[in-house]
């Protein structure tokens, strides 16, 4: 029987999912994650696809370790807790394209891609998902470089290694970058607390222009005249209607 799990290399724990799946089994829970730690311990704080191949009439299994996924082998490569959540707006790192073929590389055994440059243009569209920037440009714009040979040169030696000094240059570029989207967050934010304070204030007012147009109502001339002949409207007419009745008669 297959269990497929999705662990963090070398930290798995016990819990109520895993027991659930490997309790019906009959085999050692204790023994399954020591032995899955063991065997995904290159992977260290990286979510890591692992399939447990388990025997159950024996009560043995065997462990096969997959690469990790891309989004996660780009985390790791920036050394980021989580991708962004709005990456048309918000980006979380700038990647240079010696990391983006090293990632490439780790993953082509279990890609589609043919070759590095395809395999390396897969990459890149995952970096547009999670919010990051390649050599300081939108990723989108460096695929379009790809298809255009500019990275040619790197990907053909397999260049994975990034230099101080460029690595220096590409965060220098992104301080700047997130320098301007956390004043557009504060502005966002500062209008989203204006817009709610307006709303409440015109809230407020409500009730307060209710009550004195109501009062305004009550102590209009008009409004006491109309009350005041009222009776008299009625005194006239009882006084007429005798003297109808009379000439009827």
């Amino acid at each position: 029987m297959i269990v497929n799990l999705l662990v963090e290399g070398g930290a798995m724990t016990p819990g109520p999912a895993l027991a659930q799946k490997l309790g019906p089994l009959g085999i050692d829970i204790g023994k399954v994650i020591s032995d899955v730690n063991k065997a995904t311990a290159s992977f260290k704080g990286t979510k890591v696809p692992v399939e447990l191949n388990v025997d159950t009439a024996k009560k043995t299994y065997t462990i096969k370790v997959s690469t990790p996924p891309v989004s996660e082998l780009l985390k790791k490569e920036m050394k980021l807790d989580k991708g962004s959540g709005d990456h048309k707006n918000s980006k979380v790192g700038n990647i240079a394209i010696e990391q983006i073929i090293s990632v490439a590389i780790t993953k082509m055994p279990g890609m589609l891609d043919k070759d590095l440059k395809s395999a390396v243009k897969s990459v890149i569209g995952t970096c547009v998902s999670i919010g990051l920037l390649v050599e300081n440009k939108p990723a989108t714009e460096v695929a379009k470089e790809i298809d255009q040979g500019v990275y040619d040169k790197e990907i053909k030696s397999a260049k994975t290694e990034v230099s101080p000094e460029k690595r220096k240059e590409l965060d220098k570029f992104f301080d700047q970058i997130k320098q301007k989207q956390e004043l557009q967050k504060k502005k966002v934010e500062e209008e989203k607390a204006a817009a709610e304070q307006a709303k409440t204030i015109a809230a407020a007012a409500t009730p307060a222009a209710a009550t004195k147009e109501g009062a305004k109502a009550e102590a209009s001339p008009d409004a006491k005249a109309s009350t005041a002949k009222t009776p008299a409207a009625k005194a006239s007419t009882a006084k007429e209607s005798p003297k109808k009745e009379a000439k009827k008669k």
